[in-house]
């Protein structure tokens, strides 16, 4: 059997994007194959995934580009950037269509309409916008968030858009009454990814708070919620044929259903911070940002449950949940129903099925727009030929046939230094590719550079695999020995190439661009530990902790934890209750130095408030109002349902045998005193 036929996952490509940081990225979803990108340089470039070169750039916005999507039928794309303009292109003609300003602040996301004629965006500003593109108009403003708006999704009948928000609330919006439909506020932290079922009144929700949650549309209420992941759910998608949803978080890629919720599997894809997902065929394709670099992810479906065939792995029938289905008909148009005319100056009449009726307050009109500005908006194909290939426009190059979409192969074993070697001449900016990873199978043991390789999160066997058996008197003989007769082979100790001696100019190149890269980071977490201890100083001690938390940052937690620890004077129950989530998160870190000040504070809290955790599990049993006695009740429930979950997760990991592994043998036997 082949090595390819082995792998379910693996990196298709690393390359450079951007001149500078590259912001936000989207893929085609209708095809899987052509890719958007955007950043801090203020363009917007083009791809063929799998290819490393830019198709076409398009320049013309005057802040970073921080929002991009494709039309449905990936013949347009829509760009936001921090200053809150969008810009819609025409990739067949290769020029821009409509500049729109509006929002004041930075644009976080976009989606279009499911017949093209209208675009919604969201933005930093708390708003949702929709706009008609063909007239050049904002249509109204749904304004009701409380932070900034993450995603938009419209309904597959196009009747409603969905907004996820950092305030952990989900809304619909009612197209034709122009109103608020629903709240849903079931998640405990930002909502970073929604989508509707591709047929049944069904929307999955992906938040920080690392669960997936699936709402059912006709009485708007949670149906599900699958396990909590280690890490924040950045992107879901459904299935074309809505049999199950794919959720992305950091590394991590998950099969889930839904009523009941379970996990049909789980493959480690390596990519980081997933940016977009998309389903081409038997393949799923991931894509991830860092820096100015993005990287294209490849998954084989038919290696995966329920999809494929799993030896060993028994799938439960899917649910048969009875619930109607979207209508995908196209609703009347402009061209077969009459216009309402608006009623203010200089904005469009619209079809009907969108109501033009003030939704949460009249629209407020945004500043004026540049009449010069789209002139100055340019297209600038880069590779004609692909060009040609993918969009067909009104270019001079002869069009060529229509592409027969094929999956991505997987590369062959004897192909991975080539591919590395390939996606790094791709760009002068490329980093030098990573040598061979050790198996996360062999318990840290690692294995020879030839014999074990790994490409994306899957491992596999390299040239010095040994043979299959065969019953032939003349087949090879292993170059193996039997197990029962261990014996070294030097050549596996030794480097498969001779070490590359790099210039002068070369070796500081690489150690000014890794200086900048950590100078950027220090001086981020700097700049926000000045803000902690400002607030702090002040005497607000809650606000400084819940800032820091705000913050996101590991790094940042690990100091504040860091200094409490020093001067246990310093912790409180109020304190405790506030950062045991955060220091939860620390417990699974990759980080040891992470896991040992996460196990320190645990020991702290522990050693400190154990009896009085035990004394107030119950509620206050003296009569009348014991405001004080019920406030400690909260506070204590609170920190041993975290310290419950704590030690769930330190059961469920191993540690190797030394300082982690004492320190937590330690706190599993302080967490279980809480019982007794």
């Amino acid at each position: 059997m082949s090595t390819a036929s082995t792998k379910r996952a693996w990196r298709l490509q690393e390359f450079v994007a951007h001149g500078a940081n590259v912001n936000c990225l989207a893929l085609g979803h209708k095809t899987g194959r052509v890719m958007v990108t955007g950043g801090d340089d203020r363009k917007v470039n083009l791809w063929t995934i799998g290819k490393p070169n830019c198709i076409m750039s398009l320049s013309g916005h005057t802040s970073p580009v921080e929002a991009v999507r494709f039309g449905n039928a990936e013949e347009m794309v829509v760009a936001g950037s921090m200053s809150g303009a969008l810009k819609l292109w025409d990739l067949e003609q290769a020029k821009i269509i409509r500049t729109l300003t509006g929002h004041k602040a930075n644009i976080r996301c976009l989606d279009f309409h499911p017949y093209g004629d209208f675009v919604a965006s969201g933005s930093l500003d708390t708003n949702v916008k929709l706009w008609d593109i063909r007239r050049k108009g904002c249509i109204f403003t749904y304004k009701g968030h409380s932070n900034g708006v993450n995603c938009l999704r419209f309904s597959p009948d196009g009747r409603w858009v969905a907004s996820a928000s950092e305030d952990s609330t989900i809304k619909i919006w009612d197209l034709a009454a122009g109103k608020l439909l629903v709240d849903l506020k079931q998640h405990a932290g930002p909502v970073n990814s929604m989508e509707f079922h591709p047929s049944e009144y069904l929307l999955a929700s992906g938040s920080s708070d690392r669960s997936i949650r699936f709402w059912e549309l006709e009485k708007f209420q949670c149906v599900d919620c699958t396990d909590y992941d280690n890490n924040a759910i950045r992107s879901v998608v459904f299935h074309p044929d809505g049999a199950c949803i794919f959720g992305g978080s950091t590394e991590l890629l998950k099969v889930y259903g839904w009523e009941p919720s379970r996990c049909f599997d789980s493959v480690n894809m390596s990519w980081g911070k997933v940016a977009d997902m998309a389903v081409a065929q038997t393949q799923l394709i991931g894509a991830s940002i860092n820096q100015t670099t993005v990287s294209t992810f490849v998954l084989d479906l038919t290696r995966v449950a329920p999809i494929g065939e799993v030896p060993g792995t028994p799938i439960p029938p899917l649910s048969a949940s009875g619930r109607r289905n979207f209508n995908h008909e196209r609703p009347p148009t402009t061209s077969t129903m009459q216009q309402i005319p608006d009623q203010r100056p200089g904005v469009a009449s619209v079809p009907r099925h969108i109501s033009r009726q003030p939704a949460e307050e009249p629209e407020e009109p945004g500043p004026p727009e540049d009449p010069g500005e789209d002139a100055t908006s340019t297209a600038d194909v880069k590779d004609p030929t692909e060009y040609a290939e993918i969009f067909k426009g009104s270019t001079k190059v002869a069009q060529s046939p229509p592409r027969k979409i094929l999956p991505f192969p997987a590369p062959q074993d004897d192909d991975v230094n080539k591919l590395a070697g390939d996606l790094q001449s791709a760009s002068p900016f490329q980093p030098p590719s990573h040598s061979p990873v050790s198996d996360t199978n062999n318990r840290g043991q690692r294995a020879p550079s030839e014999s074990v390789r790994q490409s994306g999160g899957e491992t596999y066997r390299g040239a010095n695999r040994a043979p299959a058996p065969s019953n032939q008197s003349n087949a090879p003989t292993s170059q193996y020995p039997p197990s029962n007769q261990p014996a070294l082979d030097p050549k596996d100790f030794m480097p498969p190439h001779q070490p590359v001696v790099l210039g002068d100019y070369d070796a500081l190149g690489m150690i000014s661009k890794g200086h900048s890269s950590m100078s950027a980071s220090l001086s981020a977490r700097n700049k926000n530990l000045q803000l902690v201890r400002a607030m702090w100083s002040s005497g607000n001690v809650r606000t400084a902790l819940e800032s820091a938390v705000q913050m996101q940052d590991n790094s940042v937690i690990v100091d504040v934890l860091s200094v409490l620890n020093d001067k246990p004077q310093l912790w409180s129950l109020d304190v405790a209750a506030i950062l045991l989530a955060h220091i939860k998160n620390l417990v699974v870190s990759k980080h040891e130095s992470h896991i040992l000040v996460a196990g320190l504070s645990l020991k702290v809290i522990l050693k400190t408030y154990s009896p009085l955790i035990r004394q107030n599990l119950s509620p206050p049993s003296r009569l009348g109002v014991d405001i004080t006695g019920e406030e400690r009740h909260r506070r204590c429930m609170t920190i041993y349902k975290q310290m419950q979950e704590i030690r769930r997760l330190m059961e469920g990991k191993h540690f190797q045998k030394g300082k982690l592994e004492n320190t937590f043998k330690e706190i599993q036997l302080l967490i279980n005193s809480l019982d007794t």
